[in-house]
């Protein structure tokens, strides 16, 4: 794989990681999920899988996660969608004509959501892994003492095994508020496959369902599947579900 560092267009650099030859007919753009990164190992083994396939693998570290030299001040919905810009922008430039296609973990997937229903975008088609498409209600019931911590020093720092500490700022909470996937999603051309575990305690499978439901996207639910879908077999079931949906006719 080789790892590069994308111009954004907000000031600091992208940090990426593809697996993209140059003579590919289809890219993955992978988005990684809240306090993730691009070295996740879901990202690792699409990685190592797709390109068997002969469709080239681009993953990038979302603003204040991962090798980001930026911190929480620079979380927002507006930066993550221009950094998902650029990190396509430079897929097309390794792989000129290439079928754009996306993978995206939690928060990557709700982010990816709103890229498709608010951006131009090349992608035809989008894979979404445990999809949180309520994000903005993970943080309505902080608990007292991360309450008083926000009210005390003006934000929060969250580490609940991330690859890093998040610091979260009202201004980053507020654009979530601001973000109401139900509201804003717009299905277009490009087709929506989402899977999820029925035990997921941290992205309501309700939720997946009604979106699914509401906006005809495909659902495969994983019985006893939590957030991570880590459970024996199910990394490579999400691996091959998301293969059959790039390569079906």
């Amino acid at each position: 794989m080789t790892q590069e560092l994308l111009s954004g267009l907000n000031g600091y650099n992208i940090p990426c990681r593809h697996t993209i030859q140059g003579g590919e007919s289809m890219v993955c753009l992978i988005t990684h999920g809240f306090g993730s990164s691009k070295d996740s190992p879901t990202a690792q083994l699409l990685a190592g899988e797709l390109p068997r396939h002969g469709i080239g693998t681009l993953a990038l570290d979302l603003p204040a996660h991962g090798d980001s030299p930026v911190d929480g001040d620079a979380l927002s919905i507006r930066h993550c969608l221009d950094d998902l810009a650029r990190a396509e922008a430079r897929a097309l430039e390794l792989a000129p004509g290439a079928r754009v296609v996306y993978f995206s973990s939690s928060f990557g997937a709700y982010l990816n959501l709103i890229y498709l229903s608010t951006r131009p975008h090349r992608g035809t088609r989008s894979f979404l892994r445990s999809a949180a498409v309520e994000m903005p209600l993970l943080f309505h019931s902080p608990t007292p003492e991360q309450a008083e911590e926000l009210a005390r020093q003006g934000f929060l720092m969250l580490d609940q095994g991330y690859v890093r500490p998040l610091k979260l700022t009202p201004a980053f909470l507020a654009d979530l508020d601001a973000h109401d996937l139900f509201q804003l999603y717009r299905s277009g051309e490009e087709r929506v496959c989402m899977i999820h575990g029925d035990e997921d305690q941290t992205a309501s499978p309700e939720a997946a369902r009604r979106f699914a439901q509401t906006f005809g996207a495909r659902l495969i639910q994983v019985p006893g599947g939590d957030h991570s879908l880590s459970g024996p077999g199910m990394p490579q079931l999400v691996v091959r579900e998301a293969l059959e949906f790039y390569l079906a006719p």
